[in-house]
């Protein structure tokens, strides 16, 4: 994995681990803990963390090729604020993943995945693009993860030609 930082902020380039992005919040707990997707908006400041996951899969893609990776998913319901007027502190986002490593093992190493939806919609999955910290809060960039061909993504990244089956 590509981490990029500065001070301020930390670029996954869609390709976090559940350890560097806890890391990337891990002295800013006091700030407010906002969620945006790629394209402006913001998740809703009162978002609820439904559930934590923690996988492992083992696959075979359109090119008979097998793959092995560890996923951490995040799931998260994107309803309004009710009686606070701001997200939840990093430091309520830690201790929920705290409660949730006493009882699930969580991978430091794992694929970080967030799945987003307002009530009533379809989930979408997205990668952590990256983390910007600002004087009161920490703002965690979403990207949508689109289905992709495996081996035709390698050829294009390599320059080779694609072999699907």
């Amino acid at each position: 994995m590509n981490v990029h930082a500065s001070p301020l902020k930390t670029d996954f380039q869609d390709d976090a681990s559940l350890g560097a992005f806890l890391d990337a919040l891990e002295a800013h707990g006091d700030k407010a803990l906002v969620l945006a997707y790629g394209d402006g908006r913001q998740v809703q400041a009162g978002y609820h963390v439904t559930e934590v996951k923690a996988g492992s899969f083992i696959t075979l893609d359109c090119g008979g090729n097998p793959d092995a990776w560890r996923e951490t998913v995040l799931q998260v319901e994107d309803i309004p604020a009710t009686e606070r007027s701001a997200p939840m502190t990093v430091a309520k986002f830690q201790s929920i993943l705290g409660t949730v490593g006493s009882r699930v093992q969580l991978d430091r190493d794992a694929r970080l995945t967030w799945e987003v939806s307002r009530p009533g919609n379809p989930m979408q999955v997205y990668d952590v693009a990256g983390v910007e910290i600002k004087s009161d809060r920490a703002i965690v960039q979403f990207s949508p993860r689109p289905a992709i061909c495996k081996p035709r993504h390698r050829a294009q990244q390599a320059g080779a030609p694609a072999c699907c089956r």
